[in-house]
């Protein structure tokens, strides 16, 4: 998507899954793929974690309201580790351009930080049809990334990495 630029370094920051009701192989395929992308020789991953609590929301489409008791898991910490690196590598001067793959208003102000106060220009290349217009507003480009473009695999069905060769799952 950038096709004049050299990739110096790629941080890729996400939780460990666990197994679903229904899906018990997440955990493994979820492997796989990280095992897959340390292939490459510049990309590190970055861990946050899921959290779950007990929260009341309503049912859809129920009136009067009902509200119920789920346990609602969200994703901690890989927003604010991103966050913190994009800082901390802008302020070691680490990059010339810093491209965001991401649509999370929730890096607004890192993204302002990073083009106004580091001076360092930031793109966002964006996995959605409709770009956060927070990001749009501070960052010197965004482009969309299409499903077309990600639908090709990257990947060989087998790959050896320093713990052996592997198979990627089928439905990955």
């Amino acid at each position: 998507m950038l096709p004049h630029d050299n990739i110096l370094a790629i941080k890729y920051f996400t939780a460990r899954v666990s197994a679903r009701r229904g899906d018990p192989g997440k955990p493994l395929r979820q492997e796989m793929f990280l095992r897959a992308l340390r292939t490459i020789p510049s990309l590190t991953v970055h861990f946050g974690q899921f959290r779950t609590r007990p929260a009341r929301m309503p049912l859809t489409g129920r009136m009067p309201v009902q509200l119920v008791w789920v346990d609602r898991t969200e994703e901690k910490g890989s927003d604010v580790n991103l966050a913190a690196h994009l800082l901390l590598d802008g302020f070691k001067k680490l990059y010339e351009t810093a491209v965001l793959v991401t649509n999370d208003s929730d890096l607004e102000a890192p993204v302002r930080m990073v083009r106004q106060d580091l001076g360092i220009p930031i793109g966002i290349l964006n996995p959605h049809s409709t770009n956060s217009s927070s990001l749009k507003q501070w960052a010197n480009f965004t482009k969309r990334i299409r499903q077309d473009g990600v639908a090709t695999p990257y990947y060989a069905d087998t790959l050896t990495d320093g713990t052996g060769t592997f198979t990627k799952p089928a439905p990955w």
